[in-house]
């Protein structure tokens, strides 16, 4: 089988893949710097004067990896079965099961605290198709 115009064929061939494969050679090499959410909100701040410690629900490491996993049992606890308080499995402490009333209260910028981390791992959660979205306190310039 005789291929006619094989130069042309050839070009288009060598133009699609520089074209598909952009993204990736664009981006050798470089990476994204790894977010770390601040834990010094003045909330956390004013909680940590009153009680001596800062303290969430469970541990920092548990709630890195397993906040969702919590949250969905926090959701189907409060929608579905009505119990409304979570008993902390580090401390013993009782907690009010919440994302606004809870969490939002200490983590109170869910542009610095939420999407910093959702983003660089291009996560989209669903928590703000139900929740309303906090407001973000504008920061003082100084």
């Amino acid at each position: 089988m005789n291929i006619y115009n094989k130069g042309p064929v050839f070009l288009g061939i060598v133009i699609f893949l520089a074209l598909a494969l952009f993204p990736f050679y664009n981006n050798f090499g470089k990476t994204n710097k790894k977010p770390d959410p601040k834990t010094d909100t003045p909330e956390i701040i004013e909680y940590e004067k009153l009680n001596g410690k800062k303290e969430c629900v469970e541990p920092k490491a548990f709630m890195r990896g397993e906040h969702m996993v919590l949250l969905n049992d926090w959701r189907d606890g409060v929608v579905r079965d009505a119990y409304r308080g979570y008993i902390s499995k580090a401390n013993g402490k009782r907690f009010n099961m919440s994302i606004q009333n809870g969490c939002m209260k200490c983590h109170s910028s869910k542009k610095k605290f939420c999407d910093e981390c959702h983003n660089y791992l291009a996560v989209k959660p669903f928590c703000w198709d139900c929740h309303i979205q906090p407001k973000e306190k504008e920061e003082a310039k100084s």
